[in-house]
């Protein structure tokens, strides 16, 4: 039964706790225990189960409550050093001042657009990226999330080369909305939800023999494919870097059966990598790119599709309106963008997280020689890093060990054979030396006890 004044009761209580900087000792045990009974009772119980910030965390759960830079401080003011990142959505770290400035700014002037008059941050946003986007893409449209940059870009696919299938990559990770999940690569989260619409064929990444023989077998027997869709580095699969002449080659493959290519930069985009686009490591455009993730500067979220004039023509002509949304692209969130934009190509993160990530990889292969009866190999770019272990247990070892002394990492989703590095690209060495410490540490406690 409804009851509008507890609601309202319970909503002025927690604006009153919002406005609070510090909590004191009580009320952060309040809204730990609080925290999690809600998950459980009303949003997933699922989630309470599998996180470790509640299964590792003793008597209250490990409840976030405000970020700064690198750190994050739990409701108890514990500082934590944040190497997972919202899985890339923080590549400026928490709460950057400059983005938070701009957002803050534009708030009092609109937040989500009247539909019907010129906004102009989203055309200064659209125009700002096309100087920064390989070859000639020059228009983007602006959705909320990374899953629905991919539903945009497939749909403009299959609008222009009026074909509606497409081939993607085994453990490749585009999202889990329905259209997204068509052309996911992990039975885990696509199958219980088939079918689908069209066709997704699927080819080893890495593999581009393996792209050009399925593309000549549906040629062969009359499959029409729109594109090819990938990462130009998995993510989600652990970050893996294929060899240096697959994209080129997969390009030319492309070029050569008249599909487009996607990438899908929601992860690699914006300097993650060490360059500010994934695809700039192999000098190849594609025709259409995916970004999301860091583009809103960790503040907003904001995600983006991305094509050329020719392309797009299928968005605009005759129907301009085959693709809408209500708050995708809306005045705060470009704001944050802009800002995001303009701090990473200002600060050189691109250079920073390349010089980082090449300090810390390094590193860590140290440490996986050094205990190889726990690690199976380090792989990735810049600061998108994968920890890949003998044994999913040792993984899940790795990262609640971690927790327990304070750096926060994750495995991919729902397994722990790989644990990410993926730190704010801001972070110092003296940073990754006590992080490298702290999982040194970690180690040494888990071979004692094997």
């Amino acid at each position: 039964m409804s009851s509008y004044r507890e609601a309202m009761d319970y909503a002025e209580r927690w604006l009153g706790i919002i406005k609070q900087e510090e909590l004191d000792e009580a009320t952060a045990k309040e809204i730990s225990r609080e925290t999690v009974d809600n998950f459980v009772k009303h949003f997933n119980k699922g989630w309470v189960d599998y996180r470790k910030s509640v299964t590792e965390a003793g008597d209250y759960a490990g409840t976030e409550w405000r970020g700064e830079g690198v750190y994050y401080y739990d409701v108890f003011g514990n500082e934590y050093i944040d190497c997972l990142g919202g899985y890339g959505a923080l590549d400026l770290g928490w709460s950057h001042p400059e983005v938070v400035e701009a957002v803050r700014a534009q708030a009092g002037k609109s937040g989500i657009p009247s539909q019907e008059l010129m906004d102009p941050l989203r055309g200064v946003l659209a125009r700002l990226l096309s100087t920064i986007t390989p070859g000639d893409i020059d228009h983007a449209f602006f959705v909320n999330s990374g899953t629905e940059t991919i539903e945009g870009a497939l749909k403009i696919a299959r609008l222009y080369t009026k074909k509606h299938n497409f081939i993607s990559t085994v453990s490749g990770f585009h999202g889990k909305t329905i259209g997204s999940l068509s052309v996911m690569g992990k039975k885990d989260f696509r199958q219980d939800l088939q079918p689908y619409g069209g066709q997704t064929f699927y080819v080893p990444f890495g593999d581009a023999e393996a792209l050009e023989k399925q593309l000549d077998i549906c040629d062969k027997v009359g499959i029409e494919i729109a594109a090819f869709i990938a990462e130009p580095i998995q993510g989600e699969a652990g970050a893996v870097v294929p060899a240096d002449d697959y994209w080129p080659k997969v390009r030319e493959i492309c070029n050569r059966f008249e599909i487009l290519l996607i990438a899908d930069e929601v992860q690699t985009g914006m300097a993650r990598t060490g360059k500010l686009w994934g695809m700039d490591h192999w000098n190849v455009v594609p025709d259409i790119l995916c970004v999301a993730k860091s583009l809103g500067g960790g503040v907003m979220p904001i995600g983006s599709f991305m094509g050329n004039g020719k392309i797009w023509s299928a968005f605009e002509d005759p129907n301009p309106f085959m693709h809408t949304t209500t708050t995708g692209g809306n005045p705060m969130a470009c704001a944050a963008a802009i800002a995001a934009i303009n701090v990473t190509l200002r600060d050189d993160l691109a250079g920073k997280a390349e010089e980082s990530g090449n300090y810390f990889i390094g590193k860590l292969k140290e440490l996986a020689g050094k205990y190889s009866q726990i690690y199976k190999g380090i792989t990735g770019k810049g600061l998108l890093i994968g920890q890949h272990f003998n044994d999913p247990e040792y993984g899940y070892k790795v990262a609640s060990g971690l927790f327990k002394r304070r750096v926060l990492v994750a495995g991919t989703l729902i397994s722990a054979n790989t644990v990410r590095f993926e730190p704010a690209l801001i972070i110092t060495k003296e940073q990754i030396d006590e992080v490298l410490n702290r999982l040194e540490d970690t180690l040494k406690e888990i071979a004692a006890s094997l």
